[in-house]
């Protein structure tokens, strides 16, 4: 995802290694003796320094993994965010695909014909275990190629504090701040700006990640980036309408800070946040730690829609599949291993992500997961989600549309209607029927 969950480690050299040993990162996989199998993976970095390191991960899951299959070696390759899709596709052009990549979309090479299927690969009772919304979400024409991998939702973090000061939050009150509609936020955030809050609402339209915060609006407006039958709805009237919220209500208010929305990037937005300089905004769970470890007190509550009623939430998540390289088998041994609850909660409990299977929904549901108590709350709204159209060859280009242009729709003066067509019109153009 070009929006990351956490802050990337510095980039650079990949972090190459197998379960033995560090080596180097030009290996190529293949027969390694007369009836051995060397499996190449290519996996994406989650941690923000070498101590938290996803290779950890990695090395052990390989570890456990080539002792219960003698002759079957491993060998994982972990870049940074910023590097490993462009990795990958280095990789297929040259023809030298890893078995298997974790990586952020995966339609393109399924369009291709350069991977294995879902079933092809994996047990059924691996395959059966993946939630509904992740598995559908994997599929390009109805046929799952993307096994997902992590999973988040988004929910509107508050601090606590600010809202009190401003008289939002009611000094005795018990159960915090429930806000249901946009008038509300609003209201809301006129009192945060009243009492001399910098940035009352924090509303990143920037690179790092407008594609997601504007689909939130989309979502809590009715709309989306997609309509019943999957085609693209960017320019439908609910999303016309949200945009003109966040212009005339948000932005035009002045309640969204000094900065415009589309030079605000999601990290910017909550480094703000944890400074105490931020009453509201969207977030996900790495802001959980990022908030608590510089003591901002906050509450988290379900973003609120235009009116009050229940809609979908925005789920995000990251994809596993596979390449036609002639190890099928062993691909689909070694997916089977990564999907085990055990090792599905190790790494989701690393980086207070979510599970993307019912075993390991159950295990944070329960608490035997390890998680935050706090990531149940985005757990609920898990199974219900709504993800990007990341089935659609198209995906890719859209996003980076959305990420150049739909700051201009929200600024004063903007034309939310004429962005949302130009965008939703190169869309359609590029998704064949």
């Amino acid at each position: 995802m070009n929006r990351r969950y956490l802050r990337l480690a510095a980039s650079g050299a990949a972090l190459c290694l197998t379960a033995v040993a560090l080596t180097g990162c030009g290996a190529v996989g293949g027969l390694t003796g007369d009836n051995e199998v060397t499996l190449r993976v290519v996996a994406a970095e989650y941690g923000d320094n070498p101590q938290n390191s996803s290779a950890t991960y990695w090395k052990t899951l390989a570890e456990g993994f080539e002792k219960e299959n003698p002759g079957i070696n491993v060998e994982v390759s972990v870049y940074s965010w910023s590097e490993v899709d462009g990795k990958v596709a280095e990789m297929v052009k040259a023809g030298k695909a890893p078995d298997i990549a974790q990586i952020g979309a995966y339609a393109d090479y399924a369009e291709a014909g350069k991977l294995y299927t879902a079933d092809e690969l994996l047990s059924v009772k691996t395959e059966a275990d993946f939630l509904g919304p992740l598995a559908d979400a994997g599929k390009v024409k109805r046929i799952q190629y993307g096994l997902p991998f992590v999973a988040s939702t988004r929910l509107l973090f508050y601090n606590e504090k600010l809202l009190t000061d401003a008289g939002v939050i009611a000094k005795d009150a018990k159960n915090g701040w429930q806000p249901k509609s946009w008038a509300e936020l609003e209201a809301a955030a006129k009192k945060l700006k009243g009492a001399g809050v910098p940035t009352p609402f924090a509303l990143p339209l920037g690179r790092e990640e407008a594609q997601a915060e504007t689909m939130m609006w989309m979502l809590s407006g009715g709309g989306g980036y997609t309509d019943n039958e999957e085609q693209y709805s960017i320019d439908s009237a609910e999303n016309v309408k949200a945009l003109e919220f966040l212009r005339d209500k948000m932005v035009g208010q002045g309640l969204t800070g000094s900065v415009e929305p589309g030079k605000v990037d999601r990290q910017a937005a909550f480094d703000a946040f944890t400074r105490g300089e931020v009453g509201m905004l969207n977030g996900h769970p790495t802001l959980l730690k990022q908030a608590a470890g510089k003591g901002v007190k906050f509450g988290m509550v379900t973003m609120p829609t235009i009116d009050g009623t229940e809609h979908s939430a925005m789920g995000v998540a990251d994809w596993v599949m596979a390449f036609k390289n002639g190890h099928r088998k062993e691909s689909g041994k070694f997916l089977d291993h990564l999907y085990e609850a055990k090792n599905v909660t190790a790494f989701t409990t690393m980086y207070d992500l979510l599970p993307v299977t019912t075993t390991g929904y159950r295990a944070v549901q329960s608490g035997t997961g390890g998680s935050a108590p706090q990531l149940k709350t985005f757990l609920e709204a898990l199974p219900s989600s709504r993800l990007y159209p990341v089935g659609k060859k198209s995906w890719a280009g859209v996003s980076e549309d959305i990420k150049q242009n739909i700051g201009k729709a929200v600024q004063p003066g903007g034309q939310p209607a004429k962005v949302l067509e130009d965008i939703a019109t190169s869309a359609r153009a590029a998704e064949p029927r």
